[in-house]
């Protein structure tokens, strides 16, 4: 297994534990209304946790067909105009994610530099979660990156191979 492949499988593997969190916290506050006990800012570790699930899983989700893609026009067209405009957006889908990855982490940096916490009776320093969204952010930018590079050499996208609709005329 290549390593891209070893760190977009730990981004899920990553994502699902923070699923698992939520859970166990939504199952915490729901049980504690019963017994009379307060879980104090379980609903915010649970936003934390779902923002890192959802940051965390991008780029596999991306690489495994998940996301959605409308591809009214691209079906329509010649394969050869087809492979241009799969470049046409991955190349531009490059350009706004590594500027989302680049202010993801100037977030984090700027969080941690000027000691941000949150709001809630526990004060958690924001860094922490947004570790997780520039993370996920970088790690999706890989993702696009690597079929970008696939794309323009010829190849079939890994998320056309996983949907089943590859470049067919």
């Amino acid at each position: 297994m290549r390593i891209l492949d070893r760190f977009y499988s730990l981004g899920i593997v990553l994502a699902a534990v923070f699923m698992v969190l939520i859970a166990a916290l939504t199952l915490s506050q729901v049980v504690g209304r019963m017994i009379g006990v307060v879980i104090p800012d379980a609903g915010d570790l649970a936003g934390y946790a779902m923002a890192a699930a959802t940051f965390l899983a991008l780029a596999h989700t991306f690489r495994s067909g998940g996301h959605i893609r409308v591809n009214l026009l691209l079906i329509h067209v010649s394969r050869r105009l087809r492979h241009a405009l799969e470049c046409w957006c991955l190349a531009f889908l490059t350009v706004v994610g590594g500027l989302f990855a680049a202010f993801s982490i100037k977030l984090v940096m700027d969080s941690y530099a000027f000691g941000d916490v949150s709001t809630g009776m526990m004060p958690v320093p924001l860094w922490i979660p947004q570790i997780s969204m520039a993370l996920g952010a970088v790690l999706f930018e890989i993702a696009v990156i690597e079929e970008l590079v696939r794309v323009i050499r010829g190849e079939e996208p890994r998320y056309e191979r996983a949907d089943g609709d590859a470049f067919t005329e």
